[in-house]
């Protein structure tokens, strides 16, 4: 393949990626203003016009942010590659640091970097503005800022060993360079899997043991029929950054815990609680976290396998917009796969939200078998109406983008059990 040909297979699947998205998000946005003025009758009872409305508007709200950064996407992107800004930062650091793996740490960091700061505005409107006009941030610039600097810590602190280590493993190898990456990669993954509920999470939250004594005898009962162990419940300040609910495992074997948000069990009554609980239970029950993880070794070994031998062709460098110079590619070749990968993998999205949506229908048949599907339905509907997701997605968008099944669909389904 010729440097001219590759550009135009980029170019060519680049259009057509951002040409969908943005029809998709057309529309998304379309559907939900052609029913903003009548509640689904399924959920007529449980929520007001006004409550459909706010749920509509937050939507639109953050879905017309999402276009914005759709066309930021792509300028950064051609910018990087083609626009010959990723050749500039990769021979001024090869000036500074020669061609050893510090240079490829320093031009990750700077990408990095770049990158924080193009969605820094972004993420700014989108906390401060849009959560907050809808009623649903709680954080202060003052915690937002400081989880900022934790979060940077962190990913030097992790990111520059692992960076280290991988191009060390990709340099000293030889061709089967792959196969000791993807070993560190997954071991990484569940190293991380490991210490995200001790170390990685208490980092940025508080988590304090379920003091309510009934529901937590409601809750042990739940797990001793289910033939569940845990290692402790907790409860979550999530309250101090947003008004969102939400539940969660972490943790392996026995040292399984359960975190809940505080604004979660403010919200459900104790059988709504078991129900969603019930749920979460689901999908261990189905092995659905062990399918995943099982499924992004396959994945990550594919494409380890891939940049393999995308990195031997000039082609792929040229094509992109890069000038390969022997000793410092094997950053590049990374840097450039991860950027441009998403664009060829946006068209098997609907592959994995159908798996995601088929384990959420497994996890609610568990739910109604071990508690109350009519409590599910009621915690749902609080939780979508407390949470303004929107009952009336774009079936096509929600096919791309939904790791969950629509509302009217799920509700649906749990009735028919």
């Amino acid at each position: 393949m010729t440097p001219a040909i590759f550009t135009a297979i980029f170019l060519a699947t680049l259009l057509a990626t951002v040409v969908l998205r943005l029809w998709l998000l057309h529309r998304h946005l379309s559907h939900i203003a052609a029913h903003r003025d009548v509640v689904p009758i399924d959920f007529a009872k449980q929520i007001t016009l006004a409550e459909h409305q706010k749920a509509a508007d937050y939507v639109t709200a953050k879905g017309r942010l999402s276009r914005l950064e759709i066309f930021l996407d792509v300028v950064v992107l051609l910018a990087f590659t083609l626009g010959g800004v990723l050749q500039f930062f990769a021979t001024q650091l090869h000036d500074f640091f020669g061609a050893g793996y510090w240079h490829g740490v320093a031009l990750f960091g700077l990408v990095s970097v770049v990158g924080f700061l193009l969605s820094l505005p972004f993420d700014l409107f989108r906390t401060f503005r849009i959560e907050a006009s809808f009623g649903f941030n709680k954080i202060t610039p003052k915690l937002w800022l400081l989880d900022i600097f934790k979060g940077t810590g962190l990913a030097i602190a992790i990111g520059v060993p692992l960076l280290l280590t991988v191009f060390w493993l990709m340099d000293v190898m030889g061709e089967r360079w792959w196969i000791y990456v993807w070993l560190v990669w997954m071991g990484f993954n569940l190293l991380v899997l490991f210490l995200f509920p001790t170390v990685i999470a208490p980092l940025f939250n508080k988590f304090t043991p379920l003091q309510d004594e009934a529901l937590k005898t409601r809750i042990e009962a739940l797990l001793t029929r289910c033939g569940f162990t845990t290692s402790g419940l907790f409860v979550m300040d999530g309250s101090r950054r947003s008004s969102h609910g939400n539940a969660y495992f972490s943790g392996f074997g026995r040292a399984k815990r359960i975190v809940f948000f505080d604004t979660l069990l403010e919200r459900l009554t104790p059988p709504e609680i078991d129900a969603v609980l019930a749920h979460e239970l689901g999908h261990f029950r189905h092995k659905h976290i062990v399918k995943r993880i099982v499924f992004m070794a396959f994945a990550s070994l594919a494409l380890l396998w891939l940049l393999a031998q995308l990195m031997t062709q000039p082609w792929f460098f040229i094509g992109l917009g890069v000038t390969p110079v022997g000793a410092g590619d094997t950053p590049l070749a990374l840097l450039l796969f991860s950027m441009v990968m998403p664009v060829f993998m946006f068209l098997l999205s609907p592959l994995s939200a159908a798996v995601s949506r088929r384990h959420e229908f497994q996890a609610d048949a568990y739910a109604a078998s071990h508690a109350a599907a009519s409590e599910l339905i009621s915690a749902l509907v609080k939780l979508y109406r407390d949470n303004a997701s929107t009952l009336t997605p774009d079936p096509l968008h929600s096919l791309f983008y939904d790791s969950h099944p629509p509302a009217a669909t799920r509700i649906a389904h749990l009735r028919s059990l």
